[in-house]
């Protein structure tokens, strides 16, 4: 069954950020994307997300933010939030994507909470909220998604067969005099809240949850053979 955390949301000081994030906080002005998820493993298709937004949107930065454990989803399966990090930060292969665990010091269950606490902390950076098609279609099932609109910028990117149901979308179809053009895209990050664009890219069928399917039918020795720790919100 889904779990659903009740931490009491912190607020820590940029000291402590800092530190997260390596020692780089954001410059006033940057353009960040912020990609959330189990990450239960990261995959080529979050890293395809990222590197076109990077491209499209004319972000300085994404974090991917690994989350403790998505609501909606069983923790059965779910391994470690830092092993799910660790194994993330081997699919990265530019400093411009950053692995974070940023929930786990804020101590937020729900999306909608880590998004006010960053823009709260960081008022003049211009962060934009990245998710798949797929996401789109039960985004309405999330705590506050009507909160998750009106705090930052959204780019929903295509993915395999989820197009029609996105675009059909109770929060597509709600939100839908807010919707941007892809011709739009190079100061979307700069665009007020709420707006959104739905970006059609090159379509990566990959998915975590066909990896962990495919993990499990392999023989135990080439598993442990990766050498690699685990970690989803698809």
């Amino acid at each position: 069954m889904p779990v659903i955390f009740k931490h009491p949301v912190r607020r820590p000081g940029l000291a402590r950020i800092g530190r997260m994030l390596d020692g780089h906080l954001p410059a006033a002005g940057q353009r960040i994307g912020l990609l959330g998820g189990s990450f239960n493993p990261a995959h080529d298709g979050h890293l395809a997300i990222s590197e076109e937004a990077l491209r499209r949107l004319d972000l300085d930065e994404i974090w991917w933010l690994v989350s403790p454990q998505n609501p909606l989803k069983s923790a059965d399966e779910m391994a470690p939030q830092a092993m799910r990090a660790e194994r993330a930060a081997v699919q990265v292969g530019t400093p411009k994507i950053r692995v974070t665990m940023l929930e786990r010091e804020f101590g937020t269950a729900y999306t909608a909470e880590t998004l006010q606490l960053l823009v709260a902390r960081f008022p003049r950076v211009r962060f934009v909220w990245l998710m798949g098609a797929d996401n789109l279609i039960q985004i309405d099932r999330w705590q506050d998604w009507h909160k998750i609109f009106n705090t930052m910028a959204i780019a929903i990117f295509d993915r395999p067969t989820y197009s029609l149901r996105a675009l059909a979308s109770k929060a597509a179809r709600h939100f839908a005099r807010f919707r941007k053009r892809e011709s739009e895209l190079k100061r979307f990050a700069d665009s007020a809240p709420p707006a959104w664009v739905f970006l059609h890219n090159r379509l990566n069928a990959q998915s975590s949850t066909a990896m962990r399917a495919a993990e499990e039918r392999a023989p135990t020795r080439v598993r442990s053979a990766d050498c690699i720790p685990d970690a989803d919100k698809d």
